[in-house]
């Protein structure tokens, strides 16, 4: 099989001043937390992945997303190699579902403040290289 890097989406949701982040299970990066997200699908533009992958996840409806953000991510240990756009969003409606049960554990709104860790790699790479979801591009 020829390794190519692959395209995954995540998207920040913000909602009274807190972010959704869900805890990872049974994939890379388990037991690290992140945003909403997955894959790009051919003929998918970002922000429709975005839109798809919060709703198939969590049943969340978002608005106002903003240009995304990217990082270049290596997971040594699991021979990955990712670009990871981040998006940020508003929420719209609907209450944070585990949709997805076999890849998520739980979901929680956090403060930028007070993340909860570990977080998973593209999210550390997103905050090292400076993302702040508070402030106005």
């Amino acid at each position: 099989m020829e390794q190519i890097p692959r395209v995954g989406v995540g998207v920040i949701i913000i909602k009274d001043d807190k972010i959704l982040l869900g805890k990872r299970k049974n994939a890379h990066g388990t037991g690290s937390w992140c945003p909403p997200g997955g894959h790009l699908e051919f003929m998918e533009t970002i922000e429709q992945c975005a839109r798809r992958e919060t709703i198939e996840e969590t049943g969340v409806y978002i608005k106002n997303l903003q240009q995304p953000v990217f990082t270049e991510d290596f997971f040594e240990q699991e021979n990955k190699h990712y670009i990871t756009m981040l998006v940020t969003s508003e929420w719209d409606s609907g209450e944070p579902k585990l949709l997805e049960s076999n890849k998520c554990e739980r979901w929680d709104w956090f403060s930028w403040d007070d993340l909860p860790t570990p977080l998973f790699l593209p999210m550390q790479n997103h905050i090292e290289k400076g993302y702040k979801p508070f402030t106005s591009n």
